[in-house]
């Protein structure tokens, strides 16, 4: 992974101690509330319902062993033993006391960690696959480019004060598990007929309030263009985008107001000013960065790996097909570790359990650790001879549940048991889901179900794209819970259509075991969720979902 040279410290250095004289000055009076907000949100500080929150940048995933101790270190000394990972692969302390915040974050600067520019109207924290150089559908590892991006935008003078905040994602494989149509912009790596490195843009994707996929703004840019349309295209955004309205303020609005055809006229008018006036990406550059990436595996002669792996233990053997894939190199698997053993809430993990994955990282991956867009982690490059003592040590702290990609894997925000914008709880619709499809075999034959669940509009938890979104809303100070079937953010990403009206909390698991009994009812041989939903529409649906018990 890329290595802080002595200009990156220094800079960690110097922002460090501006943000702690702008703590210490705010709680001795000196500044006002206002005038510390916009402080405090770029350095990663909201105020939640019960402490000051801290997200902690994990550049497009990816950290190491050591990180990952100094993160338990934070979670022990200043938190409550425990930290959260986001759909922004970042992870988030609930629980650190304003006055001492600046001392968690010098503690991570020690080992290359902050919390710059990951809130606030500037360009957040940049996201990929979290399988990058390991996955074989892979046509070129993002992640160097995704650095060169990070490079670029991390306090850039003219784009500290967007409308809005800015998310840009990054895939380089033909499945995309970047979710890039749902971003602001989202980059797909792949090589022309010449083999070169050249990007499709993809522009005006989002959530939230006003859910919208992107449109394809440009296809084949040359990789050594890459920094200077971005570029221009920030910059009619920054010129053009609404500051008037809040709701109104992201770039997906500009792009539907203007229309892609316009939008693109502008970009490229633009564009014509910063390919004069902004560098562009030389080779060496290109190479360089992805020097820090090249990673050589070499084959081993040992017999490939099957989904159950003769003699060994239904456990282990449910682990192995559930909970790890194909690694691109002969003789290594990728492994993905859950964090929705039903005991805590999704995406939280232990600081127990941060130090036993940075300890099997270095024994078994080259400390590489990666977090995902659902809230869990991965070691990327697992020698197959290691599997089983791998899923050992995992088990024995509850990681080792075999439900990824299941309807158990569900992807939870907050909600109102942390968050200030929540309008219900996440949390708690978690557990009545967890309690009542708990039989593994059940979910393993529903197969790849995907529950998403937001306690807002803000939509955190991602529940447009989900087979199956659950939406919290409050109705007179009562939660209520609106259901959408049908989204998905791989490619030709699609919003989910909501089946009917909100359902009271107390009968969101009902309502879901009814969605799920209509699939397995009706679907066919192979068939998806999406499948079915699509062959025979929401009626079915609907007609079990709201209909009057007997």
């Amino acid at each position: 992974m890329y290595q802080y040279d002595e200009h990156d410290r220094a800079l960690l250095k110097k922002r460090l101690a501006q943000f702690r004289d702008q703590t210490h000055r705010y709680l001795a009076g000196g500044l006002s509330a206002d005038e510390y907000k916009q402080l405090r949100l770029r350095n990663g500080v909201y105020e939640q319902l019960h402490a000051p929150m801290l997200r902690v940048a994990i550049p497009y995933g990816m950290f190491t062993s050591d990180q990952m101790r100094s993160l338990a270190k934070v979670a022990d000394e200043y938190d409550r033993g425990f930290g959260h990972m986001t759909t922004r692969q970042n992870m988030q302390f609930n629980w650190i006391p304003l006055e001492r915040i600046p001392d968690a974050l010098e503690e991570l600067a020690e080992f290359q960690m902050h919390a710059i520019q990951t809130s606030g109207n500037c360009i957040r924290n940049i996201t990929s696959d979290p399988l990058a150089g390991a996955i074989g559908d892979e046509i070129e590892d993002p992640r160097p480019w995704c650095e060169l991006i990070r490079q670029w935008s991390t306090f850039h003078p003219e784009f500290n004060w967007l409308p809005r905040k800015f998310k840009i994602a990054v895939t380089g494989a033909r499945n995309d598990r970047a979710a890039i149509e749902v971003h602001d912009i989202g980059l797909r790596l792949r090589h022309d007929d010449n083999g070169e490195s050249v990007f499709d843009v993809w522009v005006g994707g989002g959530l939230g309030r006003t859910p919208v996929v992107g449109k394809l703004l440009r296809e084949g840019l040359a990789g050594a263009d890459l920094l200077t349309y971005l570029e221009a295209t920030l910059r009619v955004y920054n010129r053009a985008g609404r500051r008037d309205n809040l709701y109104k303020a992201r770039i997906k609005i500009l792009v539907n107001a203007l229309g892609i055809d316009a939008f693109r006229e502008q970009v490229d008018a633009e564009w014509e000013v910063t390919r004069k006036t902004v560098r562009t990406l030389e080779g060496v550059d290109i190479d360089r960065m992805r020097g820090f990436f090249a990673k050589t595996l070499e084959p081993q002669n040992l017999v490939a790996v099957t989904p159950a792996d003769s003699g060994q233990s239904p456990a282990y053997n449910g682990w192995l097909k559930q909970n790890t894939r194909e690694h691109k190199v002969p003789g290594y698997r990728v492994v993905l570790i859950s964090l929705k053993a039903a005991l805590r809430p999704a995406g939280d993990i232990t600081s127990e359990q941060m130090r036993l994955v940075a300890d099997l990282a270095d024994q078994y991956c080259d400390g590489d650790i990666r977090s995902t867009h659902d809230q869990n982690l991965v070691l990327a490059h697992v020698p197959v001879q290691h599997l089983k003592a791998l899923w050992g040590a995992l088990d024995a702290l509850e990681l080792a549940v075999p439900n990824i990609g299941t309807l158990a894997d569900m992807i939870v925000c907050p909600g109102l048991d942390f968050c200030s914008l929540a309008n219900a709880t996440s949390i708690s619709i978690w557990d009545q889901i967890n309690e009542r499809f708990d039989d593994l075999d059940y979910l393993h034959d529903l197969g790849d179900v995907k529950v998403r669940i937001s306690g807002c509009m803000n939509a955190c938890g991602h529940h447009h794209v989900a087979d199956i979104g659950i939406l919290g809303v409050d109705k007179k100070g009562v939660e209520w819970y609106q259901l959408t079937l049908g989204g998905r953010s791989t490619a030709g990403a699609r919003i989910g259509q909501r089946i009917g009206p909100a359902v009271a909390k107390a009968e969101v698991a009902e309502a879901v075991d009814r969605i799920l009994l209509t699939y397995t009812d009706l679907r066919e041989e192979g068939e998806t969720f999406v499948d079915t939903l699509d062959r025979v529409g929401l009626e079915p649906f609907k007609e079990r979902v709201y209909a009057v018990a007997a």
